[in-house]
């Protein structure tokens, strides 16, 4: 059959995505938004679109039923479900078929078989992949550690947990699987053996049905957070032959052990010694599948939609490979205060183009990042005949991307591309565990103080008639003194002014002193080897101790975000005066991010105890669970938050009034992933 409409079950990156090959086939699209999304880039970019009434995932992008009847209203032929959501639900594929579409995806028993981890590894045990030996937690022993707890169903790390110690395993072992009942309605779980130092290598494999599977090489996806990946390459470093051999056969075994057709993922944990473990059979397309395309020179989906319409591949074996591709995903979201995720309006989202580089994304600049879907912004890619090239063009492209709005990891990608054991292909799974720390402090060479003073700059001569260059507007006669317009108590423009700004999102403050002469030309009043070449309201170049350096300025509001060739800065414009209304009780709970109350501690009420360091409130948002924990002991005197309840960031939630007497400190709260 041919496919001439296709619906994506998705949103987002990977909707444009597969949008883009559709294009390229003259195939028509149809996108599904929940209320969240009505116009979010995947709808704008799709030829037609439905709604699923809702905003949450469980009310609309999970909601196969409604999914399947979008397709129908929409004259679609054909379903792919792009990954996450229902890409993995075989209840779901099964009614795709049902109603009489193409599934674009793998066979409904494959998705089955694959869908439990303790099922699949009894089918690979039989297939003779390598695994990891079970371990009964029952009569686990000191030998056995340390183990892995896993959830039976799902990812994204939730129910998992590692224990070192036997006396911890019985409650690790409740808290895992009530985590797991919760997170994917399943709370079966297992044990086995945790390696440490290991490393997460996977296999892309493509299979037709007439009894082709291609072993697409390997990738390296070691660099994780909250068992989430971050940064990806292509083909894994520092393998050898016998290796690569080795999980190649074992991946095309897997596939062939469950019937496979389409593209699917067979992931490997790797030991230091460089044996390999199953891991996995991820059924669907890998968010990181753009590394695997540049090396092999493919379109994973366009063969998705040939193997669905019942072609052949298009050889016996795949195509030669060439060169290395490192992804790195953009999420909006702060490292430095446990990945806490970000919302708000992305104001701008500029990365470079040029040769090897490749963007994909479900945000343009003016879009809203919002509570309820994962924080990825973006992924880009970069390729280059070495690995070597490939880490510094897509540093370098990071370094230079205009992104204003949330916080993001930006910079932590940039660091890790340039840290000394990724640059030698150190990886192992514990890479953020150990470097977290040191990749989050200001990083040596940036100079927000003289990026604080080009915003300033640049302010100061914003009005009607901006500055272009000092020579190029330079009075021919005496000008009158331009109106006083900043500094709010000062009214002699000649006189030096002063700007203050805060750092985002580390806090600092930095005063910036200025003047602006009859000339109209601002000048910097405190920052000897300074000299103003050009200011304008959007750019500022600056000559620092004889170096010429470039500011490319944008403001919004009170925010002003300013980018320089090696790095980017976003500050706060703050009053000269404090205003004495922000500050806030001793002992108040502020949401640190928006989202939803998911549950309070059992009893807690206005006038009860608490103890320094219990979790009190869960938040959700965007698939991390976040825990408010109780500063000090003493009593809660307010409580302002409910299950159900939608909150901003910043809202009071409840209050502590602190016993004197207690000293208990109080741990960090740890996000955890809901999906």
């Amino acid at each position: 059959m041919t496919i001439t409409t296709l619906l994506v079950a998705n949103r987002g990156e990977i909707a444009c995505r597969i949008f883009r090959t559709c294009r390229d086939l003259g195939i028509t699209t149809v996108a599904v938004y929940s209320d969240a999304d009505a116009d979010a880039l995947h709808v704008r970019e799709a030829d037609l679109a439905v709604r699923l009434p809702g905003a949450a995932p469980a009310d609309t992008y999970l909601r196969g039923d409604l999914v399947v009847a979008a397709a129908r209203a929409a004259g679609a032929d054909a379903v792919h479900p792009g990954y996450g959501f229902l890409s993995e639900n075989a209840a779901f594929a099964a009614a795709v078929q049902d109603a009489g579409l193409v599934w674009v995806g793998p066979p409904v028993k494959a998705i089955e078989l694959m869908a439990s981890k303790t099922r699949a590894k009894e089918l690979m045990a039989g297939a003779g992949v390598p695994l990891l030996a079970p371990v009964d937690p029952a009569t686990a022993g000191e030998d056995d550690l340390p183990l892995l707890l896993k959830a039976a169903s799902g990812g994204g790390g939730r129910g998992m947990r590692i224990v070192r110690e036997l006396a911890s395993l019985p409650g690790e072992l409740l808290a895992a699987a009530a985590e797991a009942a919760s997170a994917f309605g399943d709370g079966e779980v297992f044990a086995e053996p945790y390696v440490e130092r290991g490393r997460h290598v996977e296999v892309q494999v493509m299979a037709d049905a007439h009894d082709t599977v291609w072993a697409l090489g390997t990738r390296d996806c070691s660099l994780q957070r909250r068992h989430q990946k971050v940064i990806e390459e292509a083909p894994a470093p520092g393998l050898d032959e016998a290796l690569r051999t080795r999980l190649h056969e074992a991946a095309v075994a897997a596939a062939r052990a469950v019937g496979y057709r389409g593209a699917g993922t067979v992931e490997f944990l790797v030991s230091a010694e460089g044996r390999p473990y199953f891991l996995e059979m991820n059924t669907r397309l890998q968010v990181e599948h753009p590394v695997t395309e540049a090396v092999f020179g493919l379109d994973l989906v366009a063969l998705q939609l040939r193997v669905a319409e019942g072609e052949p591949l298009p050889a016996p074996e795949p195509p030669q490979p060439s060169g290395h591709a490192v992804e790195a995903r953009l999420y909006a979201e702060d490292p430095a205060r446990d990945w806490q995720p970000q919302t708000g309006a992305l104001l701008t989202l500029e990365v470079p183009e040029g040769p090897g580089l490749r963007l994909d994304t479900g945000y343009t600049g003016g879009d809203t990042i919002g509570v309820h879907y994962d924080p990825m912004i973006a992924k880009v890619i970069a390729h280059a005949p070495t690995r070597t090239e490939a880490v510094r063009l897509l540093a370098r492209a990071l370094e230079r991307a205009r992104i204003h709005g949330p916080v993001t990891n930006r910079d932590l990608l940039v660091r890790s591309l340039r840290h000394p054991d990724f640059a030698a292909a150190r990886l192992d799974t514990g890479f953020y565990d150990r470097h977290l720390a040191d990749l989050t402090v200001p990083a040596a060479g940036r100079d927000p103080s003289t990026a604080a003073l080009a915003a300033t700059l640049a302010e100061a001569v914003r009005g009607p008639e901006a500055v272009r260059g000092a020579e190029a507007l330079r009075p021919t006669r005496p000008a009158a003194p331009a109106p006083a317009r900043f500094g709010a108590w000062r009214n002699v423009p000649s006189q030096s002014q002063r700007k203050r700004y805060r750092s985002e999102p580390d806090g600092t403050e930095h005063e910036v002193a200025y003047r602006t002469p009859r000339t109209g030309i601002p000048e910097p009043y405190e920052n000897p080897g300074t000299r103003v070449l050009t200011a304008t309201p959007g750019h500022v170049t600056l000559e620092v101790n004889g170096v010429t350096r470039h500011f490319a300025i944008a403001t919004h509001a009170d925010r002003v975000h300013v980018d320089a060739a090696d790095a980017s800065y976003t500050f706060t414009a703050l009053p000269r005066f404090t205003d004495p209304a922000t500050h806030t009780a001793p002992g108040s709970l502020l949401a640190p991010m928006p989202g939803t109350v998911v549950r309070l501690a059992e009893g807690l009420a206005a006038g009860g105890t608490v103890e320094a360091g219990q979790p009190l409130i869960w938040l959700e948002a965007m698939k991390m669970e976040h825990r408010i924990l109780a500063p000090a002991s003493g009593t809660l005197t307010a409580l302002h938050a409910a299950p159900g309840h939608q909150v901003e960031v910043g809202a009071l939630l409840a209050v502590v009034q602190e016993d004197p007497a207690a000293t208990t400190p109080v741990p960090r709260p740890v996000p955890e992933e809901t999906a």
